[in-house]
């Protein structure tokens, strides 16, 4: 197994997850850092712009997408992961298939980021456990129910993926809650979530906020998707300032500026 860098849970200060897609239809920048090379010099541009973690994905999570094949998303991680691990900062792999997460954790990775709670892969709450990583549980949906109470839905499907990750001898120090902005969620219920998102905080657990360059923004703002960081930069500082332990972004350097202006802010005093 590869040296894995330690990964520590946030106190202080938010964390910072600079997103990394090994995809040619990713949402937002597909195609871009495909090949290796491309995407080792983004990882080291994220990690020059303050990046705490870095969150690869071989396979586009974004509703609609395309499914993959596993030997096809791990040829595009396989190139890249090893590299990045070596640069000595916590690697995320954003894949919901056991394999592939157990193969990422063999490269080094620290986190799973599985985008269906540990409830799509019946295999994947103890592979987690056996490699000893942190998980990222994001709620998920397979359509948007207008009709539905989203908060408790969410807790529902919280309750179950931390069952499942407590059945497999996944500590609770190592589950961290992701919401899930705009999987199976109307633009409503988003910004439900956004408005009560210190109601994610009852679980007990550290909670990631994922909203960078999102249709929610789209749908106020009226802009492309390139042109989303000022209003990713809103949703994500109010998340915030209500409990978010974790911002998972494309844009790193305005964000770790905006995680820096949060510390300095809840220590009540600004670094010399």
């Amino acid at each position: 197994m590869a040296q894995r860098p330690a990964y520590q849970l946030p106190h202080t200060r938010p964390h910072v997850m600079g997103v990394l897609n090994l995809t040619p239809d990713s949402f937002s920048d597909g195609g871009r850092h495909n090949a290796a090379e491309a995407a080792l010099a983004h990882a080291r541009k994220m990690i020059g712009e303050g990046a705490d973690i870095l969150d690869l994905g071989g396979e586009s999570t974004r509703p609609g997408a395309t499914p993959v094949s596993l030997e096809e998303e791990w040829s595009r991680i396989e190139p890249v992961i090893g590299g990045v691990v070596a640069r000595g900062i916590p690697v995320s792999i954003d894949t919901y298939k056991a394999e592939i997460a157990r193969r990422a954790c063999a490269a080094g990775a620290a986190i799973i980021n599985d985008v269906w709670g540990l409830q799509k892969d019946p295999a994947m709450p103890e592979t987690a456990a056996e490699a000893g990583v942190h998980v990222v549980m994001m709620h998920n949906r397979l359509e948007a129910d207008p009709a539905l109470d989203i908060l408790s839905d969410m807790d529902r499907f919280f309750e179950v993926s931390m069952s499942l990750a407590d059945k497999a001898g996944i500590p609770r120090s190592k589950q961290i809650l992701d919401p899930g902005f705009g999987f199976g969620k109307t633009i409503d219920q988003n910004f439900v979530i956004l408005n009560r998102f210190d109601h994610l905080k009852k679980h007990g657990l550290p909670v990631l906020a994922g909203a960078s360059r999102k249709r929610m923004i789209g749908a106020v703002l009226n802009v492309e998707t390139d042109e989303r960081l000022f209003g990713s930069l809103a949703v994500h500082m109010m998340a915030l300032q209500m409990g978010a332990d974790i911002v998972r972004v494309h844009d790193v350097r305005p964000h770790a500026d905006c995680a820096r202006m949060m510390e300095a802010c809840r220590l009540e005093k600004v670094p010399a």
